[in-house]
């Protein structure tokens, strides 16, 4: 059996307020993660994260330590998941400038993995009609929140969890739709009644 991919959970959690610690804890995992390639158990493998990405390491900077511990650039880190919604906006507005992490590993052929694209099931509730509209008219506001991480440039997977196959119906529908224009996500960012969160 070999898995296709293994995600390094939270690393920035291992070595809280030792940068150089924490990424040569990266680089020993990405060591053992490439014998498990080399060995036919895993295909690739990435990096989840909640907030490590622009405050505890870069795109740039775990592709180097995984080229590190492959000794070489034939490496085999393939994605990185973050969290991007309505609420986790900061990678959306700054992909649409071409910064960020999302960017920067989509323009090296990486994964891009949204997760929390529905912020633990909370955000359709929080998104009125009106800010589901401006998305795209008359498209419920699950859709719409599904829609606009779908939309982020870059992004190639979303992430998200359903209670039965109705809701995933749903978001393989709205994910069917033809992508959000970077004016349209730029506006959504702006809408007065918009829950983000801009760090």
């Amino acid at each position: 059996m070999r898995l296709d991919l293994v995600l390094l959970h939270n690393p920035e959690r291992a070595r809280p307020g030792d940068r150089s610690a924490l990424l040569s804890a990266i680089r020993d995992a990405f060591a053992i993660l490439e014998e498990e390639v080399a060995a036919g158990r895993v295909a690739g493998y990435g990096v989840a994260t909640w907030a490590g990405l622009g405050e505890a390491f870069t795109v740039g900077e775990l592709l180097a330590l995984a080229a590190e511990a492959a000794g070489g650039q034939h490496h085999h880190l393939v994605a990185v998941k973050m969290p991007v919604s309505l609420v986790m906006m900061t990678p959306i507005a700054r992909a649409l400038h071409g910064r960020g992490p999302l960017p920067a590993a989509a323009d090296v052929g990486r994964r891009v993995m949204a997760s929390a694209p529905l912020h633990g099931g909370e955000l359709p509730g929080m998104v009125g009609q009106e800010l589901a509209d401006l998305v795209r008219p008359d498209l419920p506001p699950a859709q719409a929140c599904i829609l606009a991480v779908a939309s982020c440039p870059g992004m190639t997977d979303v992430l998200l969890a359903a209670s039965g196959a109705p809701q995933w119906r749903e978001a393989a529908d709205a994910v069917a739709q033809p992508s959000l224009t970077a004016a349209t996500l730029r506006e959504t960012a702006r809408h007065p009644s918009s829950f983000t969160y801009w760090s």
